[in-house]
């Protein structure tokens, strides 16, 4: 369990002091809102909102919900858009009409969709018209009611709305057709209710706020409950680890990573609001070439990312060229971060990367190592008011310097899954992560990898996250991933997937290298190159996925003997 100097605990009742002066999410925006009326708050695809024009557009679009629907204090409503000025408004609206906001990734299937909508009982949708064909395949089996469909410059002047709305259905030609029934633009919504007045909603800060769903230590997709309490002990907790060299009301966010994910959503919908900051919304980060001309027209002094995000742009000759001598911060999280682009990113950028750990279940932030970028690897101490420890396998707690599963406490962690009461935190508030970790004599915090994802070998364990550290310093290496495989002799063996552009590099070079730095058990077996690596919607490499097809590989290979 984490120690607290006298230092510390006085941060702490700091924290907890400003912590209990939030209700409500509404609060923390009302209040940005107020204070930075005028400032710059959203930007996307040359476009930008103040914080008094997202307050406007809020509020109509909040009387629409309560004046003009059937929605009442504690529906939940789908946002399923990607980072668009739509997006922050949506969620200030909901906030305000009471409403639990239910992030939707809108690149799920309609079979995706229809299993999180059914689950959550969501009641209202706002849904891009891009995708929009989609939804009427998914309405007949959910209790959707509400469906507001938006463009995507909607909340654009009048010229570039008609302009960007009219070449994405004519020209792109990337709005299919759709049909919903009942359905309402966003404008028409606006319009609607800024003809009536809102009517003030109290939330208390134990009701739920935001249902998040995720993979996370559940291993199946569950709708994370977050209360407004959460969330906002979240913001303050690590607001409280931002680097002094950051001003109210001053700093440029790049926002690349999806708001509708749990990283995403707290630095660039909670965190920059809270310090008057102004965000530029990536719709699509993987146009890299488009991504580094936005870039180019900002100076921007905080970025967020994860490390294939960093490879993709430090990858691109383009990238190096930018002035980004206004950097101050740069933030990783949702997978490890590889020593090789942590040098590359400072070499390029002058910045080094703050890493921080979290899962969806603690709102997300557990630790972050803030401006403490000296030992690599390490995420940082933890954030204040939260407490770790160190579980090994019979329930016992371990001491500094010891591997086993991470623990964590705090009043960022949830209370429990949407209607599912498996995996909550015990009476004492203890959350078991499904991470193995450790905790350094200093009490920063390492995370080693996560504990599905160890690989076997004749009872010795193997972390693929060593491995793909190592293996990414080799200069021909762009990425790469490591799973386990199941042998009879061996328990499991390794596999090695890696991307190069290196046509030249082969199998035995990479396992010679391996041999050079790695133990003899942890030497891949078995190497394959491929073009690309299977990633999530925040572009982490899913190890899971390049499993599942090597399984059934194998499984048709013993078929055919």
């Amino acid at each position: 369990m984490t120690l607290i100097s006298g230092s510390e605990s006085k941060i702490e009742q700091e924290v907890e002091n400003e912590i209990e002066s939030y209700r409500n999410l509404t609060g923390i925006w009302n209040a940005a809102c107020k204070e930075f009326a005028y400032k710059s708050a959203f930007s996307n695809m040359g476009a930008t909102l103040s914080y008094e024009e997202v307050d406007v557009a809020a509020e109509n679009l909040a009387a629409y919900f309560q004046n003009c629907t059937e929605l009442n204090p504690g529906d939940r409503i789908a946002i399923q858009l990607p980072n668009t000025l739509q997006y922050p408004v949506s969620v200030l609206a909901a906030s305000r009409a009471g409403l639990v906001i239910v992030n939707t990734n809108p690149l799920y299937t309609a079979t995706e969709t229809t299993q999180q909508f059914k689950g959550a009982g969501v009641k209202a949708v706002i849904i891009l018209a891009n995708n929009a064909h989609m939804l009427e395949e998914v309405l007949p089996h959910t209790q959707v009611e509400t469906v507001i469909v938006t463009q995507l410059a909607d909340l654009h002047p009048f010229n570039r709305r008609v302009f960007i709305n009219l070449t994405a259905k004519f020209v792109r030609k990337i709005v299919p057709r759709y049909s919903l029934k009942g359905s309402v633009s966003f404008s028409n919504a606006l319009s609607k209710g800024s003809k009536h007045t809102l009517r003030q909603v109290e939330r208390k800060p134990e009701d739920t706020a935001l249902i998040q769903y995720t993979v996370g230590t559940a291993g199946k997709p569950k709708g994370v409950v977050l209360s407004h309490r959460n969330l906002i002990a979240n913001l303050v907790q690590l607001k409280s680890r931002l680097p002094d060299s950051l001003r109210v009301g001053e700093e440029i966010s790049i926002a690349p990573l999806p708001i509708f994910h749990s990283y995403g959503f707290i630095m660039n919908c909670l965190m920059m609001p809270a310090l008057g900051g102004h965000v530029i919304l990536i719709t699509n980060p993987r146009d890299t070439s488009g991504f580094i001309n936005e870039l180019g027209r900002w100076d921007f002094t905080i970025f967020s990312g994860i490390n294939t995000l960093f490879v993709s742009l430090c990858q691109n000759s383009l990238f190096g060229q930018l002035d980004m001598t206004r950097l101050k911060l740069t933030l990783s999280g949702g997978m490890a971060l590889t020593r090789s682009v942590n040098d590359e990113w400072k070499k390029l950028t002058g910045c080094s990367i703050a890493q921080g750990y979290g899962l969806t279940e603690a709102s997300p932030v557990v630790a972050f190592s803030g401006e403490n970028t000296d030992e690599f690897g390490s995420v940082g101490l933890p954030l204040p008011l939260t407490d770790i420890r160190i579980v090994g396998e019979d329930g016992e707690d371990l001491c500094s310097g010891e591997i086993g599963e991470l623990y964590i406490r705090g009043p960022q962690v949830m209370s429990g899954y949407w209607q599912d009461s498996s995996d909550i935190p015990d009476a004492d508030g203890w959350l078991a992560t499904g991470d193995i970790a450790r905790i350094t004599d200093n009490g920063a915090l390492r995370i080693v990898d996560r504990k599905k994802d160890i690989i076997n070998i004749s009872g010795f364990p193997v972390y693929p996250n060593e491995l793909e550290n190592v293996i990414t310093s080799h200069p021909d290496v762009i990425e790469c991933a490591v799973i386990g495989l199941p042998d009879d002799q061996y328990g499991e063996v390794i596999k090695l997937f890696v991307v190069t552009l290196n046509r030249r590099l082969s199998v035995k070079q990479v396992r010679e290298y391996c041999r050079e730095r790695l133990t003899s058990y942890k030497v891949p077996r078995l190497v394959e190159f491929r073009t690309h690596l299977p990633k999530s919607n925040v572009g982490k490499v899913l190890r899971r996925s390049l499993l599942e097809e090597e399984l059934i590989r194998i499984q048709k290979m013993r078929k055919r003997t």
